[in-house]
C-alpha cells in the first residue's frame, strides 16, 4: 500500500590511472563529494595505480571512510594493480573488487631520494631478515598497523595485508 516504483540513484564512476599524488586525492575528494551531494548509490572507483605519495593516499584514505556514500574499488582492466598506495586505497573501500589478471601488494613504505642506512639494526621484518635502520622499522611498522586496522574495518584478513606491507 502506497509503494510505488524505488527511484534509481545515481552510480558515480571515479578513474585512477596512473600515480597517486595530490592531483589524485582532489579529484577523488571532488568526486565524493559530488557523489554526496547528488545522493548516488554508490561511487565505483576503477583503478589502475603503482603507487604513490603517502600524504595523498591518507587523505584518499580518510575521505572514503568518511564518505557517506559506500565507495567500491574495482581493480581493473586485466593487468591492473593496485601496487602501494593503492592497495591501502582498496582495504579502505567498502567493497574491494579485482578483475581476472589484475593483482595488489608491493605496500612497503619507501623514502624517495634517502639512501638506505648500510647498517642493520635488531628489528626485523616478517621474513626475519634485518631491516635497514630504525626509521625504516618505524615506517613499515606503521604500515602494517594501518593497513591491518583497515583490513579489520572491513573484515578482510589483516594477516595477509600485513604481509603485503612487510
Amino acid at each position: 500500500q502506497g509503494k510505488g516504483p524505488v527511484p534509481e540513484r545515481a552510480v558515480v564512476v571515479l578513474q585512477v590511472d596512473g600515480a597517486i599524488g595530490p592531483a589524485t586525492a582532489e579529484y577523488l575528494r571532488n568526486g565524493l563529494t559530488t557523489a554526496a551531494a547528488s545522493h548516488a548509490s554508490l561511487v565505483v572507483l576503477k583503478m589502475d595505480t603503482p603507487g604513490g605519495l603517502e600524504s595523498a593516499t591518507q587523505g584518499i584514505v580518510r575521505d572514503i571512510l568518511a564518505s557517506p556514500v559506500p565507495v567500491a574499488t574495482w581493480v581493473a582492466p586485466a593487468g591492473a594493480r593496485a601496487a602501494s598506495a593503492g592497495t591501502y586505497i582498496l582495504y579502505a573501500s567498502q567493497l574491494a573488487a579485482m578483475a581476472p589478471g589484475t593483482h595488489l601488494g608491493a605496500a612497503t613504505p619507501v623514502s624517495l631520494g634517502a639512501a638506505p642506512s648500510p647498517t642493520p639494526n635488531a628489528d626485523k621484518a616478517a621474513d626475519g631478515k634485518p631491516l635497514a635502520d630504525p626509521m625504516t622499522a618505524k615506517a613499515v611498522n606503521d604500515a602494517a598497523a594501518w593497513i591491518a586496522s583497515l583490513a579489520a574495518l572491513n573484515g578482510r584478513d589483516a594477516r595477509f595485508a600485513q604481509r603485503a606491507v612487510r
